[in-house]
Parts: C-alpha cells; sequence; structure tokens
C-alpha cells in the first residue's frame, strides 16, 4: 500500500543524477515557458491584486517578486505562481481521469530554493520531483471525477518539491506532505460553470499554503502519517484504492507533459490547429463560414465543449474564453490565430465572433475518445456560403509529447510573450540561466526576473507567436 513515508524516501532518495538528458532539456523548456507566461500575465486585474495584496501587508523577505519587489517565501510563490497560471498557456499533463498543469509547481520551488540558497542542480531536481508527484498521481488516482480539483493532488507534489528545496530529512518530509494533503483538498467547481478569477488563483494558492506546511514540518510539526491509505485518507474519502511504487520511480514523466501552442485550454489544441491548417490551405474569410461542426474526445467535450462542465457558448470573461471550444475556434477563425490579444473585452464583443459561437456544434466521439490521452484527436468540419463543405481531422500538435517542442521553439514563444515588458539583453540573460541552471545560483535567475518592467495593457502580451 502506498503511503507518505514511501513517498518521502523517493524524495529524499532521488538526485539530478535520476534524470535523462532528455528530461533535463524538457524540464529547462517548461521552466523557460512557464517563466514567459508569468512575464505576460503582469498586468492581469488578478495578478495585480494579489501583488498589491503583498506589497500591502507582507513587504519584505528574502524571495524575489517577478517584476521587482520581495516577500516571504510563501506571498512569492502565490504572487509569482499566479503570474505563471494567469494566462492559462502554461504547460499540462493528459491522464485519462485527470488533467493538470506541472509548472504550477515552478513558483513555490523557485521560492523555496531561493529561501534557503540552494544551487541549481537542487532546484532542478527539486521541480522534476514535483513534476513526478503531480503527474504519477494524476495516472492512479485522479479526483476530477469526485468533484475535486488537480490542485488536490497538487499539494502532494509542492510539499515534494519544496522539502527537496528546503533540504528536509524523511521524517519532516513525511510530516510536510502529510500536513498538506490533509489540510488542502480543492473543489472542482473552481473550473466549471462561469469561470472566476479564482479559476486562475487556486493552484498557486494551495502551493503557497503548501509552503507554510513544509515550513512548519521542518520546526517539527507533525501531521497524520495515514493521509494517504488511512480511515477518511486521500483514497478512503477521494480518490479509492491505489498503488505507487515509490522506490521504483524516476523522474521522467516530464517527457509526457505537453506545452501549448496556442493560448486556450490544453484539450483545444488540436481543434484550433485543424482550423488554422483549414484557413492556409482554403484562403477563406470567417464571413464565409456558416457552421462549424466539431468532434473531439470526450474530456474535450465535457470540459470545453458544453458537456457536464457547463455550457461554452456563453463567454463573458478570459476565463469563460480560454475555456469555450466555440470560441477559440472562433478567434482563430477571424483572426488566424489564438494568442492573449484574443481575450481583450472588445474581442470577445465582436458580432462576427458572437455569430460564430452561435453557429458551432461540438460532439464528442466514442472513437476519438478512446484514443485520448495518447492523442488529442479532433475533427473540425466548415459549411461555407458558397456550398463548399472543408473537414480536416488532427490528432496530435507541434508540443505535444509526441512531437518535443524544441529550446530554439520555445525561445520564440517566450521571445513573443515577453517582448512588450523586456530588452533582447534581458530576455538572452533570462534564458541562458534557464539554460544552465544546474550551473548558476538560484538567486541570480530571481534577480534577472525581478528586474522586468511591468508591460503597458495596450502592449501586454500583444505579440504573435509564428
Amino acid at each position: 500500500m502506498t503511503s507518505v513515508e514511501d513517498l518521502a524516501q523517493f524524495v529524499v532518495q532521488s538526485s539530478e543524477r535520476d534524470l535523462s538528458d532528455a528530461a533535463r532539456e524538457q524540464l529547462r523548456i517548461r521552466i523557460l515557458d512557464a517563466l514567459g507566461c508569468a512575464i505576460a500575465g503582469m498586468e492581469g486585474e488578478p495578478v495585480r491584486k494579489v501583488r498589491a495584496q503583498a506589497g500591502t501587508f507582507h513587504a519584505g523577505g528574502r524571495c524575489s517578486l517577478i517584476g521587482g519587489g520581495t516577500a516571504p517565501p510563501d506571498w512569492a510563490a502565490f504572487y509569482n505562481g499566479a503570474l505563471v497560471s494567469y494566462l492559462d498557456f502554461n504547460d499540462g499533463y493528459l491522464a485519462r481521469g485527470e488533467t493538470c498543469h506541472p509548472s504550477g509547481t515552478l513558483a513555490p520551488v523557485l521560492a523555496a530554493a531561493e529561501y534557503a540558497g540552494a544551487n541549481g542542480r537542487e532546484t532542478v531536481t527539486a521541480l522534476a520531483l514535483a513534476y513526478q508527484v503531480q503527474c504519477r498521481l494524476s495516472d492512479v488516482a485522479p479526483v476530477r471525477a469526485a468533484g475535486f480539483d488537480y490542485a488536490t493532488q497538487g499539494a502532494y507534489a509542492v510539499a515534494a518539491g519544496v522539502a527537496k528545496a528546503l533540504g528536509l530529512d524523511v521524517e519532516r518530509t513525511a510530516h510536510a506532505i502529510a500536513i498538506s494533503g490533509a489540510a488542502l483538498n480543492a473543489l472542482r467547481v473552481t473550473r466549471t460553470g462561469r469561470l472566476s478569477a479564482w479559476s486562475r488563483l487556486a493552484y498557486p494558492y494551495m502551493a503557497a499554503c503548501c509552503l507554510r506546511a513544509v515550513v512548519l514540518a521542518g520546526a517539527g510539526i507533525t501531521g497524520p502519517l495515514e493521509v494517504l491509505e488511512g480511515e477518511k485518507g486521500f483514497m478512503d474519502a477521494i480518490a479509492g484504492v491505489f498503488e505507487i511504487h515509490w522506490a521504483g520511480e524516476d523522474l521522467e514523466r516530464v517527457r509526457r507533459t505537453v506545452v501549448r501552442k496556442h493560448d486556450a485550454d490544453i484539450h483545444t489544441q488540436t481543434a484550433i490547429e485543424a482550423v488554422l491548417e483549414l484557413k492556409r490551405r482554403n484562403r477563406f474569410e470567417a464571413a464565409e463560414v456558416e457552421h462549424v461542426d466539431l468532434e473531439t474526445f470526450e474530456v474535450a467535450y465535457h470540459l470545453a465543449g458544453g458537456g457536464e462542465e457547463g455550457d461554452r457558448t456563453v463567454v463573458e470573461s478570459r476565463e469563460d474564453a480560454g475555456h469555450s471550444l466555440p470560441y477559440v475556434v472562433a478567434a482563430a477563425l477571424l483572426d488566424g490565430r489564438v494568442m492573449p490579444e484574443q481575450y481583450r473585452p472588445e474581442n470577445l464583443r465582436r458580432p462576427e465572433a458572437v455569430r460564430l459561437l452561435s453557429e458551432t456544434t461540438v460532439r464528442a466521439n466514442p472513437a476519438y475518445s478512446r484514443d485520448f490521452p495518447n492523442e488529442m484527436p479532433c475533427r473540425v468540419r466548415l459549411r461555407l456560403r458558397d456550398g463548399r463543405v472543408l473537414s480536416k481531422e488532427m490528432r496530435e500538435y507541434p508540443g505535444f509529447f509526441t512531437q518535443p517542442i524544441t529550446w530554439a521553439a520555445a525561445r520564440a514563444k517566450f521571445d513573443t510573450l515577453t517582448g512588450p515588458c523586456t530588452t533582447a539583453e534581458q530576455r538572452d540573460a533570462i534564458a541562458d540561466a534557464v539554460a544552465n541552471l544546474e550551473e548558476v545560483p538560484v538567486s541570480k535567475l530571481m534577480r534577472l526576473l525581478a528586474a522586468v518592467a511591468s508591460p503597458t495593457p495596450e502592449n501586454a502580451a500583444g505579440g504573435r507567436l509564428h
């Protein structure tokens, strides 16, 4: 039976030698990708409010804030993590019953590492551990169907990564994970129906609370060590019985994570890619489209297509639009891209976008559902006013784990997102620090991120990703 003590032993015994070169490269790419999203998200209203709270009540501290200032480690984890999550453009992991965004673990790991004065090797190992725990729990202990959010498994992942970064021993690591797992069980309602700002902040908030829990455990506070398998524990109350043989685990799961090419829900990436391919090949305007018929896998239908998690044709906010298959398809048809600027209020209200929302039908295809998550299959059919019917099936996209993104492609996305608020010299310095993170102090990277200036609202994240 899986136990917190087994997981803690895995955390303490893991080292950077357990990472393959391929996993190391993909982890660096995920870091650069997440930091690009974070820098581009600095003008988001929810994160500005979090920043104001950090400055008003929690100024000072040893940890750097992206864009300037310092805070205690928990508030640095919250604010920097909110930046990573705000655009909803960071990486993802697809399991049959769960989808998560493992780069949500980056900000708390960086905050803990900076606080502890950890070196780059220790930080990379801690982050790889957090990725492994988040992804493997998603594989064997999905919680979405039970009404819980992936931040629930994230509590175990963040605690593992932060405990590693702080150098806790096995006993205190076990208590840190136990406290976090017992205290931080998030409800799925955050991501159903009409979405709120909390959909971007739920994971960062959990991560900040987790960091506090790990510090408490490091000071000797004990937690319920039977949190996984015990009476009314995680298995009994939420996930059901599962087993992970932690002693046999590696640090390679990062290679199964995916990077988003388009700024939209992870499950919509192939549909957007199919629409853009049809536009490239057939040269039509959005006004010529009479109806859109979209077949996709069941998870995409339920989460973004109008299934069990709510109507996705009512779009009133960035949060609604990014999780609406009909909207992101409309944006792709109208603009030939889906990037942060497609979520500006004036773009959400465009009459042609509203028309296309009402003319889009989304259906789940059982055959496609059987192929998920090893593929992300979909078929887009467009009926044009001149009678033509255009169709495209897509099963993967550049950035899916079967087509791993290269450092050059990740750097291009980073440059596009951060262009409005960085100089070429700053972009080069941040990318170089990430590329060589195992050889440099984490404090160097954090100083570079703190020196970034906030973009002006009209220019924020306005670039085009080629």
